[in-house]
């Protein structure tokens, strides 16, 4: 099932208006209204506060990536996007209560810009695989190539992008876990 069709039928579950929702995320009746549609792209920060609103883990959302395992081999590691997102995803940690920790294999494609800025609770850290990414921290930039890495609080507004005509790899480790 698709992530605004989750959304919906969750906040039907809940008995609760689209005006509920909105004034319990912060997202307006129009945006949330655009993505139970699947007409309106969905950043991961606004899908926290969705999360949030419904008292639920991320992970609602990604059921089908769940693994029960510590070890997780190469064909378990499934790639995912998260709708409006041009990034791939790859979760690289098996599942077991308590975890603290979201590591990810994370695939920026050529020419990317800059996208939304983000600033939320927890930590993150970023390890350049391959290729060239520029993280914006605040108002500075950090330009990373291979072998280089970036740990910052995810406080700060943040945001990246891959200025190369090649894609870029790079793990990523962050906290709260969110998938």
């Amino acid at each position: 099932m698709d992530i605004h069709k989750k959304i919906k039928k969750i906040r039907l579950e809940n008995e609760m208006t689209l005006k509920e929702l909105s004034e319990e995320t912060g997202l307006s009746v129009s945006f949330l209204s655009q993505i139970e549609r699947g007409d309106s792209s969905l950043a991961i920060t606004s899908l926290k506060k969705i999360s949030d609103a419904f008292k639920i883990n991320m992970s609602y959302f990604f059921k089908e990536l769940e693994n029960q395992n510590y070890a997780l081999s190469e064909k378990e590691q499934k790639p995912f996007k998260i709708e409006g997102s041009n990034m791939t995803h790859v979760r690289l940690a098996g599942k077991f209560p308590e975890r603290r920790m979201e590591p990810m294999m994370v695939t920026l494609p050529p020419n990317e810009t800059f996208i939304e800025k983000y600033s939320h609770p927890g930590e993150e850290f970023y390890y350049v695989l391959k290729g060239k990414v520029i993280f914006k921290i605040e108002e500075k930039e950090y330009f990373l190539k291979a072998g280089d890495s970036i740990h910052f609080p995810s406080e700060k507004e943040h945001q990246w992008k891959n200025p190369t005509t090649s894609e870029s790899v790079l793990i990523s480790v962050l906290t709260p876990v969110i998938f």
